[in-house]
C-alpha cells in the first residue's frame, strides 16, 4: 500500500525531503562587523554591546573631551540647581538611532549610544537590537550602564530620545532608569549661542564649525539610518551598519566635547575662545535674560568693539541701549542711541525723543527727534553738526 508521502508525490506535492534546503543565514552578522560582546539576562534574553574608550589625550577637533566642566551657568540656564552640584562623571551622554523620526509606540530605538566618564576616560557603550524581540535585554543592559549616573546630556533629547525610551520601558513594564535625572539638552542652548551666526545648529554642523571636527567617509546621513536597519532585518547582512555605529558614536562623543566647550565659554567668555562679535552678542543676550546685567553689558560692548555687519550692529546697539536704560545708566544709553541714530536706525530717534521729553523736559528737542523718526531716521539725526542738547 503506497504511503502518504508517495500519494502526495503522485499528486505533485513536494514533501519535506524533496524541498530544497533552507538558505544559510548570512555570514555577515553584527559581531563579525562590529567588535563587541553579548550580555544575557534571565528574563530578557541577550543583547549585543559594543564598547570604545577615549582617553584624556583624545581631541575632538581642537577640543579635549576632558575639561573642567564648570556647570554653574548651565545650571542657571536649565533652571536645575542639581546640575551645578554634580561632578561630570555623574552625567551620561546619550543618543539613539531609531526606526523612524515620528516617535510613538511603533518606533524602536534599535541602537542606543551612552557614554560616561570613568577614571578620566570617556567610556562609550552602544546597545544594539539584532532583533526587536531582544528589546527587553537591551533596555536592561542600559539600566546597568546608567546606574551610577544622576544626569543626562543629550542633543534634542528632551523632545525625542528621552520620551522615546520612556515609551519603550513603559511598554515592557521596566522601570525607567533616568526618570528623576537632571537633564542638559544641548540643542536649545546651541540655538541661543549660534543661531545669529551659523546657518545650522545641527550637531554635525557644530562639530565642523565650532569644534573643528570633520567626520570620516564612514559617516552615513541620518535620514538613511532607519532604512539601513530595515534592510538588515530582512537580509541579516550587518555590513552597512558599520556607518550607523560610527554616526552614533560621533554624536555621543561630540556632545561631550561640546558640553566641555560651552561650559568653559560661559564661565569665562574672555579666554580667547570667542572670536566673533555675534557670539559675544549672543552671550550678552543670554546673560541679560538670566539677570546678569553688568556682565551682559560688558559682553555687548565687546561684540561692538570687534565689529558687526550693519544689520547686526543695529540689533546689538538696541539691545545694549535698552539694557543700559534698565541699569539706570542713561548717559551710556543716550550715547548709544545717538550713535545708532547717526546710522539711520529709527528706534534710536524714538528713544531720544522720549528721553528729551520725559527726562530733560526739552520739548523742542523731543519734537525734532520725533520728526526725524517720521522722516525715516536720516543719518546724522535732526540737527546735523550740532548737539540736540542745544535746543
Amino acid at each position: 500500500m503506497p504511503s502518504l508521502a508517495d500519494k502526495l508525490k503522485s499528486l505533485g506535492v513536494k514533501t519535506a525531503d524533496a524541498l530544497p534546503p533552507p538558505p544559510k543565514p548570512d555570514s555577515h552578522t553584527i559581531e563579525s562587523v562590529i567588535a563587541g560582546s553579548f550580555i544575557s539576562f534571565p528574563k530578557g534574553g541577550e543583547t549585543f554591546v559594543a564598547e570604545q574608550t577615549y582617553d584624556s589625550s583624545y581631541l575632538h577637533g581642537t577640543f579635549p573631551l576632558l575639561s573642567s566642566f564648570p556647570l554653574s551657568f548651565i545650571s542657571q540656564w536649565a533652571n536645575d540647581a542639581r546640575i551645578a552640584e554634580m561632578p561630570i562623571h555623574k552625567f551620561a551622554f546619550l543618543d539613539t538611532e531609531t526606526s523612524g523620526v515620528s516617535g510613538g509606540t511603533g518606533t524602536l530605538a534599535f541602537l542606543v549610544g551612552a557614554a560616561r566618564f570613568v577614571e578620566g576616560q570617556l567610556v562609550l557603550k552602544q546597545f544594539f537590537l539584532r532583533d526587536p524581540s531582544e528589546e527587553p535585554a537591551m533596555l536592561e543592559a542600559l539600566i546597568h550602564f546608567l546606574a551610577p549616573c544622576e544626569g543626562l546630556v543629550t542633543f534634542n533629547g528632551k523632545a525625542f530620545d528621552a520620551p522615546l525610551l520612556v515609551t519603550r520601558y513603559s511598554l515592557h513594564r521596566i522601570p525607567v532608569p533616568f526618570k528623576d535625572y537632571a537633564h542638559i539638552d544641548l540643542l536649545p542652548l546651541a540655538r541661543r549661542l549660534w543661531r545669529d551666526r551659523l546657518p545650522s545648529r545641527a550637531l554635525k554642523y557644530l562639530e565642523e564649525h565650532v569644534l573643528g571636527f570633520t567626520r570620516t567617509s564612514e559617516e552615513v546621513p541620518g535620514y538613511e539610518i532607519p532604512w539601513l536597519y530595515f534592510d538588515y532585518l530582512r537580509s541579516g547582512d550587518a555590513r552597512p551598519l558599520g556607518g550607523v555605529f560610527y554616526h552614533n558614536a560621533m554624536d555621543v562623543v561630540a556632545m561631550a566635547a561640546l558640553l566641555g566647550h560651552v561650559s568653559e565659554l560661559l564661565a569665562d567668555p574672555y579666554n580667547g575662545r570667542v572670536e566673533h562679535g555675534l557670539d559675544f552678542i549672543a552671550l550678552g543676550k543670554l546673560y541679560e535674560d538670566l539677570g546678569h546685567w553688568d556682565e551682559a553689558a560688558r559682553l555687548f560692548e565687546r561684540g561692538l568693539e570687534i565689529g558687526l555687519e550693519e544689520a547686526d550692529f543695529g540689533v546689538a546697539v538696541k539691545r545694549l541701549s535698552s539694557l543700559q536704560k534698565k541699569r539706570g545708566d542713561l548717559d551710556q544709553a543716550v550715547r548709544l542711541w545717538e550713535e545708532a541714530a547717526g546710522k539711520g536706525h529709527i528706534y534710536a530717534h524714538i528713544e531720544l525723543a522720549k528721553y528729551y521729553e520725559h527726562k530733560l523736559r526739552d520739548v523742542k528737542a523731543s519734537i525734532r527727534w520725533a520728526r526725524s523718526a517720521r522722516r525715516g531716521g536720516g543719518a546724522g539725526g535732526p540737527c546735523r553738526g550740532t548737539s540736540a542738547n542745544t535746543g
